[in-house]
């Protein structure tokens, strides 16, 4: 009987520690599992930052470029005082006044003269009012160049079209004054040709 007791103990002892050593061996399992998992989760958070630092980088980046090409680009709506102290500004609009001034002189005086039929008077017209037209057309791009943010450009490019605005103008202006001295001329040849005719009527005793 007391050999039975002991068989038994010892069995229950035995199952004991199986039971505990199972346990034990689960528990190491469970371990190296958590740390397992707590190994993903590092890894996980690390290439989170990664990839955090670097979209914060490229952001950075792309935002610097940006306020970098917004300012060159709002430096260049700015009009330096060199440009606006350009001489050949002034030039043009000069020019301009002297269009607007001797156009409107030598119109009314073919006007008054009697030397053109009113088609012909109407063509001149034509022709003056356009070349008045583009005239106004070069001193508003100027105003567009010289004036602050209304064009991106850099000082040279201004300046060269100023200059394109200054020959555009002056070519104008040229026009003008070939234009009205050719009328000129015709309105004086007119005028000796009818004067000759008046002389022949006289001569000869014509009368109208």
């Amino acid at each position: 009987m007391k050999r039975l007791i002991v068989i038994l103990i010892m069995c229950g002892m035995s199952f004991q520690l199986k039971a505990q050593s199972d346990e034990v061996q689960q528990l190491l399992l469970n371990i190296e599992k958590l740390a397992q998992f707590k190994k993903i989760l590092q890894n996980m958070y690390d290439g989170y930052k990664l990839v955090s630092k670097g979209y914060t980088a490229i952001k950075n980046i792309s935002e610097g470029n940006f306020t970098l090409h917004k300012t060159f680009l709002d430096a260049l709506m700015e009009v330096s005082p060199g440009v606006k102290k350009y001489k050949r500004i002034a030039d043009i609009i000069s020019y301009q006044l002297r269009i607007t001034k001797e156009y409107k002189l030598a119109f009314n005086r073919f006007k008054e003269d009697k030397q053109f039929s009113i088609e012909e008077i109407d063509y001149l017209g034509k022709v003056y009012s356009n070349l008045f037209t583009e005239s106004l057309k070069s001193i508003d791009e100027l105003a567009m160049v010289i004036t602050s943010g209304k064009l991106r450009m850099s000082d040279d490019e201004r300046l060269q079209a100023i200059d394109r605005i200054y020959m555009s103008v002056e070519d104008q202006y040229t026009f003008l004054k070939e234009f009205t001295n050719n009328t000129n001329l015709l309105s004086l040849q007119r005028k000796a040709e009818k004067a000759e005719i008046e002389m022949s009527r006289r001569l000869y005793g014509f009368t109208k």
